[in-house]
């Protein structure tokens, strides 16, 4: 009885505990649009000031614990990441990405250990794990300033499928180094490349079942809701039986999302629910990241941050420098045998767009408490990742605009505004003309409102034109809107006739490989 009641005031604190974090992460979101200063700060960033300012005056929310991060966090981030990304814009530059995922993985560890090893004196064991935590990029405040801004969508892709990757691997060779700290295991190239393989196959594995299996169970419902659930049962699933079977959990939620969001939702989504099911996670992205971001604000102990000065200084040359590495050498690789021209202001952006958030906080937070420098370790990264999300973070956006990277956004909803005035104004013609003869509608009424709509067509269609010369580049934005439009109708018609028993399977969608052969 005593320990029921234990329990349910626990359950009650720990209630209480989360809605303080939600209210202030929302107050959070709130603020730029009372001060639109706060505007030019992206709210992930804003989130981790935050932080810091009630880790300043001791106040702790909640204890974030590795497994809070990996195992509740960390796969609706990965499947929301990964259920956008277009395989299309994914496949044209997967080699740089591949590099960039895996041998920039073991540069970055090898970077980072050698120069905490010579310069400060760690020891191999305390100088790898720290660079295995700091070798996953967490790019989601980057990304979304792209979005705001409107930067190029192949920048974004870039940043993103680099992430998504590289997290995995860099999960796999941080759990390798930690039993190898605690002796069980070594570091012979041969056991390492043996169980990657192991670990990113069976993720690969579980992820495509898991993918393509819910793809084809979409096909026989028509429940948006029941839709919506299934992936985040799936999301979740993806990860745990990946863990479970001894792989990777982030690469099996990134295959599952990955072809959940280019093929299942296309056979066996209606637009509707595929509306429904992207608004579900676009939410639940945003509110995980609110609570994600805010919490590492709050973690941080700026006395020992201050007792480490010098490793996380040490650490933060070695990450500028490695990611140069890795940015500049393995992407001129790319453009050179594999033809990927990826331009140098681009490079430029990946390099110092590399933060490191989330999935490195539960990594450096799960190194055994039976560690020797275990709080050494935790401080050094911590004090990393706060360089990385703070000074790279806000100064991203004035590279951009240096490097003229930065998008036409305002022109382009300008644009689009236009556009949909003009569709809007054009079926409202179309109804007056249906009603022309009907009995009881005043002529001279008609006459006017017919007036209004011609002259504002005329208005519209000229402005369109001005900023069609203007600006050439913004008629792709309507070729692209009417080709999502139009491979939506294909997949719709192909999925309705499975479900009428007209066809035994989808067939493949003829205007995506149009589109992709004149793209190549």
């Amino acid at each position: 009885m005593i320990e029921a009641s234990l329990q349910e005031v626990l359950i009650e604190e720990n209630l209480k505990r989360f809605l303080l974090v939600l209210s202030i992460a929302l107050s959070v979101a709130i603020l730029p649009q009372v001060f639109s200063w706060l505007r030019r700060i992206p709210y992930t960033l804003l989130l981790v000031i935050v932080g810091l300012g009630l880790a300043l005056a001791d106040v702790r929310l909640i204890e974030l614990s590795p497994e809070l991060i990996l195992l509740i966090f960390l796969p609706p981030l990965l499947f929301e990441a990964s259920w956008n990304l277009k395989w299309t814009m994914l496949k044209r530059d997967l080699i740089p990405i591949s590099l960039y995922a895996s041998l920039g993985v073991f540069i970055t560890i090898a970077g980072i250990a050698i120069s905490l090893n010579q310069f400060v004196g760690f020891s191999l064991t305390t100088a790898l794990l720290i660079g295995a935590s700091l070798s996953a990029t967490d790019p989601v405040s980057v990304t979304a300033l792209f979005r705001s801004l409107g930067v190029g969508k192949r920048l974004t892709t870039l940043m993103e499928g680099e992430s998504l990757f590289n997290d995995g691997v860099a999960v796999v060779a941080f759990g390798f180094l930690a039993a190898f700290s605690q002796g069980a295991a070594n570091l012979a190239l041969q056991p390492i490349l043996t169980q990657l393989i192991a670990v990113v196959g069976i993720g690969l594995a579980v992820g495509g079942l898991i993918g393509f299996g819910t793809s084809y169970l979409t096909q026989r419902l028509d429940l948006p809701l029941v839709e919506q659930s299934l992936t985040l049962v799936v999301a979740y699933s993806a990860f745990v039986i990946s863990e479970e079977l001894g792989g990777s959990g982030v690469i099996g939620v990134v295959t599952t999302g990955l072809i959940l969001g280019n093929f299942g939702s296309l056979i066996g989504m209606s637009p509707r629910t595929r509306i429904i099911v992207s608004e579900f996670w676009e939410f639940l992205a945003f509110f995980v990241n609110s609570i994600v971001f805010l919490l590492i604000g709050t973690q941080v102990r700026f006395a020992n941050l201050g007792e480490n000065l010098g490793a996380i200084a040490a650490a933060i040359a070695a990450i500028i420098l490695t990611r140069a590495i890795v940015i500049y050498g393995l992407g001129g690789l790319s453009n050179y045998f594999a033809h990927s021209a990826i331009p140098l202001p681009k490079q430029t952006v990946l390099w110092w767009g590399g933060l490191r958030g989330a999935v490195t906080i539960a990594l450096v937070l799960s190194v055994p408490d039976s560690f020797a420098g275990r709080e050494v370790v935790i401080a050094t990264v911590f004090g990393t990742v706060l360089f990385t999300l703070l000074v790279q973070g806000l100064t991203i956006q004035p590279m951009l605009q240096k490097l003229n990277l930065l998008g036409d956004q305002s022109i382009r909803q300008q644009y689009l505004a236009v556009i949909a005035r003009q569709a809007a104004l054009r079926r409202v013609r179309q109804r007056l003309s249906d009603v022309e003869q009907q009995l009881g509608v005043e002529s001279k009424f008609y006459l006017k409102q017919v007036w209004l709509v011609e002259e504002e067509l005329t208005r519209l269609q000229a402005e369109i034109e001005q900023l069609q010369t203007n600006y050439p580049d913004l008629q792709t934005i309507v070729a692209e809107q009417l080709q999502a439009e139009l491979l939506s109708i294909e997949a719709d018609t192909y999925a309705e006739f499975v479900r009428l028993g007209r066809l035994n399977q989808e067939l493949p969608l003829f205007l995506r490989v149009e589109t992709i052969e004149e793209s190549s």
